[in-house]
């Protein structure tokens, strides 16, 4: 059977002494951040949410799967960022390394280090295909607001 797995991340949500709005993720303890407003904090939330996942990845770690909301905001990842980590997970899943993928692809090492890499501008649809070299496919979902 087929595993779907939705990547937003619940955050707890507090106001400091002096107004200012802490955000932190129970799943993901090294991303912290705040906000004037709650809007602005959860704004900035998600950047924050990126940048620990991607400590994750360059620290070669399991990526904690996101835990129910149980009435707490979610902060979703952009459908890139997303595919990248289930990219990531697939390989640590596989014992697969990035040099055995990409001679699956037949590409370069380097071009697999982009694909898992969250700063890099990768185009989805390469994430795609190396993900069908490890047998999963791409799925994209959409949901009212």
């Amino acid at each position: 059977m087929a595993r779907s797995t939705q990547l937003a991340y619940p955050v707890g949500l507090e106001t400091d002494d002096d107004g200012a709005v802490l955000v932190s993720f129970p799943d993901i303890p090294e991303a912290l951040t705040e906000g004037a407003t709650e809007q602005e904090a959860l704004a900035e939330a998600r950047d924050c949410l990126i940048a620990a996942l991607g400590g994750y990845i360059d620290g070669r770690r399991d990526i904690p799967r996101p835990s129910p909301a149980r009435g707490r905001p979610l902060v979703p990842l952009p459908a890139l960022i997303a595919a990248k980590i289930a990219l990531y997970r697939a390989m640590r899943e596989r014992g697969t390394s990035n040099a055995a993928l990409a001679r699956r692809l037949d590409s370069a090492e380097g071009a697999v280090r982009r694909l898992i890499d969250l700063d890099h501008r990768s185009h989805i649809g390469q994430v795609e295909t190396a993900l069908h070299a490890l047998g999963q496919r791409l799925v994209v979902a959409t949901q009212a607001a």
